[in-house]
């Protein structure tokens, strides 16, 4: 039997996956969100949404994405790992997710030129003549090359008199900001500029209780004590990832060592014991160098 079961769950409650389901909407979560649907509404073009690693982004741009896919005006294609070696393969992924057919005109492999006019014919098509929003949301944004960022920024180019064509959300980690800064052009077309910042002790506690909510958790009893959460709070700093990893593991110690609940001690055996596990690696990382 699976641990979580034991203690009256039906689902895993803290994994580390970006279920939508799981996504604990804090102030910050909930106001991108709602940021985001107006930019996209009002077709006001690019969206850029920032934050250090493990502050939920990409779960942000799942649920965001599970909210637009139900209106029927609206095409989406979404990227989560935008590592492309050219251009052209860059505008060919995406001619593939938008099902744009392009065509030499010869008989050849298309061209970047052929790509570019096929995916602008498309823009118009579908954005202006059928009067529907097409979406572009890429995750892990910091990894885009220069010259795809200058595609990008040339596909923001095209609009109408009211508005732009293409709605582009880009997630990504800090490191993006200097880049996009330095791009002639671009950073003033930012419609929503929004940072995640990781959560407060309170929210903390409501991330824990909604997850656990959510997997099934009806008893009265708390899996988690004050003491606990506090710890928890204490040692992750409100990062997402982090909580989710560390109440993973104090749901198993408890089921392993028989415990009624998660206490301040159980979280402090555990972080005792990843102390120990990461200077075991430095200690052989720096035995095998």
């Amino acid at each position: 039997m699976s641990y979580y079961r034991i203690l009256g769950l039906e689902k895993e409650p803290f994994s580390t996956s970006p279920d939508p389901e799981f996504f604990y909407q804090s102030m910050e979560h909930k106001s991108a969100l709602y940021r985001l649907r107006i930019a996209i509404e009002l077709r006001r073009g690019l969206s850029l949404v920032l934050g250090d690693v493990g502050t939920g982004k990409t779960t942000l741009s799942r649920k965001l994405s599970q909210l637009l896919a139900e209106d029927p005006g609206l095409v989406m294609a979404m990227v989560l790992n935008p590592v492309y070696e050219s251009e052209k393969q860059f505008l060919a992924d995406l001619s593939e997710r938008f099902h744009i057919v392009v065509d030499s005109g010869n008989g050849s492999a298309p061209t970047l030129l052929d790509y570019m006019k096929s995916f602008e014919k498309f823009l118009f098509e579908q954005g202006v003549q059928q009067d529907r929003t097409i979406v572009l949301l890429i995750d892990e944004s910091q990894k885009l090359s220069e010259p795809c960022m200058e595609i990008l920024r040339t596909l923001l180019n095209y609009e109408t008199n009211e508005y732009k064509i293409l709605q582009l959300v880009l997630m990504g980690q800090m490191e993006l900001l200097p880049r996009i800064s330095r791009i002639n052009n671009l950073w003033d077309r930012i419609a929503v500029k929004y940072f995640i910042n990781p959560l407060e002790e309170d929210e903390v506690r409501e991330l824990i209780n909604f997850r656990l909510r959510m997997a099934g958790y009806v008893s009265r009893q708390p899996l988690f004590d004050e003491a606990a959460v506090r710890a928890v709070y204490n040692h992750t700093q409100g990062y997402p990832r982090k909580i989710a990893m560390l109440c993973h593991d104090a749901l198993e110690y408890t089921v392993m060592y028989n415990k009624r609940c998660v206490d301040r001690q159980v979280i402090h055996d555990l972080i005792q014991r990843e102390m120990k596990a990461a200077q075991a690696f430095r200690y052989v990382s720096q035995a095998a160098g």
